[in-house]
């Protein structure tokens, strides 16, 4: 099995940047904004 990097508030930045520039999809629902909201809950979790 891969060993899995938990998602950062820099990595979803970068992620949804990327896409952006590309002309991508960053709607509610794709896979940049989950990422952005993973970072965030693991954020929020990690500050209380």
């Amino acid at each position: 099995m891969a060993k899995q990097t938990p998602m950062t508030k820099a990595a979803s930045q970068r992620i949804q940047s990327t896409t952006a520039k590309n002309g991508g999809n960053t709607s509610k629902g794709s896979f940049p904004a989950r990422a952005q909201s993973t970072a965030d809950s693991k954020s929020s979790k990690g500050s209380k």
